[in-house]
């Protein structure tokens, strides 16, 4: 279990994290199920670029007409996202300036939402870079769905149409998942099918 400090106060938040293509989204979707509210950082950082956002501005200011999405107008630009994915998947430089941009967005949506859900007995965060981004301090539990490398590597290919040298590429922009089951308070093992993923979901909920 990491020692880094977890949120204190007496709502239960959990925040739920893994590699990409490790599963997370079938967990949220079975919490949301349950009735909890279920908080997702990748929504976060698409409204961040979202057309005519102050973030989408200062992506096209950046890189220029040829990551404005075809057809959009100057007013309301949309970012050409897999050309924005080409670069900052490639180009470690401009992903930390991407990250430096999306991250303090998606906090200041987190701190907002969670002030609405004040009266909330339970929440979820879905954070893929919770680790990285330092957001364990929002939850007070961290919830790591796991699965071996080769795994991961062959789900994102699948799921993305990705051949391997992009989809490494994705994975490699994360911190491994051996470094965050050291971090993290509960594994939820992925190493299966789909449907034992979620068996141990009821006895960590209820624990």
């Amino acid at each position: 279990m990491s020692s880094s400090p977890r949120w204190r106060g007496s709502q239960r938040r959990i925040g739920l994290t893994g590699g990409i293509a490790s599963g997370k989204s079938s967990v949220a979707r079975w919490l949301a199920a349950q009735q909890i509210p279920v908080l997702d950082a990748d929504v976060y950082a698409r409204e961040a670029l979202a057309p005519g956002s102050t973030g989408a501005l200062a992506v096209l200011e950046r890189y220029g007409p040829r990551l404005q999405a075809q057809g959009s107008q100057p007013d309301a630009a949309a970012i050409d996202r897999a050309a924005l994915g080409q670069i900052v998947f490639t180009e470690p430089a401009e992903r930390q300036w991407l990250e430096q941009l999306v991250h303090p967005l998606v906090r200041q949506r987190f701190n907002s939402a969670l002030t609405a859900l004040a009266d909330q007995p339970i929440v979820v965060l879905v954070i893929p870079l919770l680790f990285e981004a330092g957001l364990e301090r929002l939850c007070s539990e961290v919830w790591l769905v796991d699965c071996s490398a080769e795994q991961q590597l062959q789900r994102l290919m699948a799921r993305d149409g990705l051949n391997q040298a992009a989809a490494l590429a994705r994975i490699h922009a994360q911190w491994p998942l051996e470094r965050k089951r050291a971090l993290a308070d509960r594994l939820i093992d992925n190493h299966g099918a789909p449907a034992a993923l979620l068996e141990s979901l009821p006895a960590l909920l209820n624990g």
